[in-house]
């Protein structure tokens, strides 16, 4: 990887040691955040990894468009994350790659397998919401941010915030409820 940045920053005319030792910082920080930010939205570790990669390699790209304050760094860097794994399920929805089935459901206290059913099952609901409305979710839900720091993150509003997490909920006790019932 550090082959692949240092080529992004020649390539952008960034050739000084300074803005490396920054974007290094920046990995440090925040690239295990954004894995599982990534692998939560995506479901899968590979997937997840290179959308990691991809989201480091355009603040090599475009070093100067990160901003400077530790805060807000990491806010671009969850938009850019966010907004390619929005590219993503774009690309699979045009393909027609999208899963819509939810798998069988088994009884969770039955041990770890049906715990991996249920996980599959979790992951497969939230795949159906679009992709911001699932960052707000696995941010909140999973990730366990206050409102106003996923705000600053994605940029939006709290009341946007709300509105998604609301919404969201709706959606996903509507796939999860059991056959037959109503949430």
């Amino acid at each position: 990887m550090d082959r692949l940045i240092t080529d992004a920053l020649a390539a952008s005319g960034l050739r000084t040691r300074d803005p490396l030792e920054r974007l290094a910082g920046l990995f440090e920080a925040h690239h295990e955040r954004l894995f599982r930010l990534a692998l939560r939205l995506l479901g899968e570790r590979e997937e997840a990894r290179d959308l990691v990669q991809e989201s480091f390699l355009r603040a090599a790209r475009s070093a100067g468009s990160v901003p400077a304050g530790a805060r807000d760094a990491e806010a671009w860097l969850v938009r850019v994350a966010v907004n390619l794994c929005r590219d993503r399920f774009r690309r699979r929805a045009v393909r027609g790659e999208v899963a819509t089935e939810l798998p069988d459901r088994a009884d969770p206290a039955s041990g770890p397998e049906a715990r991996a059913v249920a996980r599959r099952t979790v992951c497969a609901a939230l795949a159906t919401l679009p992709p911001r409305r699932r960052a707000v979710v696995v941010l909140h839900e999973l990730e366990e941010l206050p409102v106003a720091k996923i705000a600053q993150l994605l940029g939006i509003g709290r009341v946007t915030v709300r509105w998604h997490l609301a919404a969201g909920r709706r959606a996903l006790a509507h796939c999860l409820a059991p056959a037959g019932a109503q949430p």
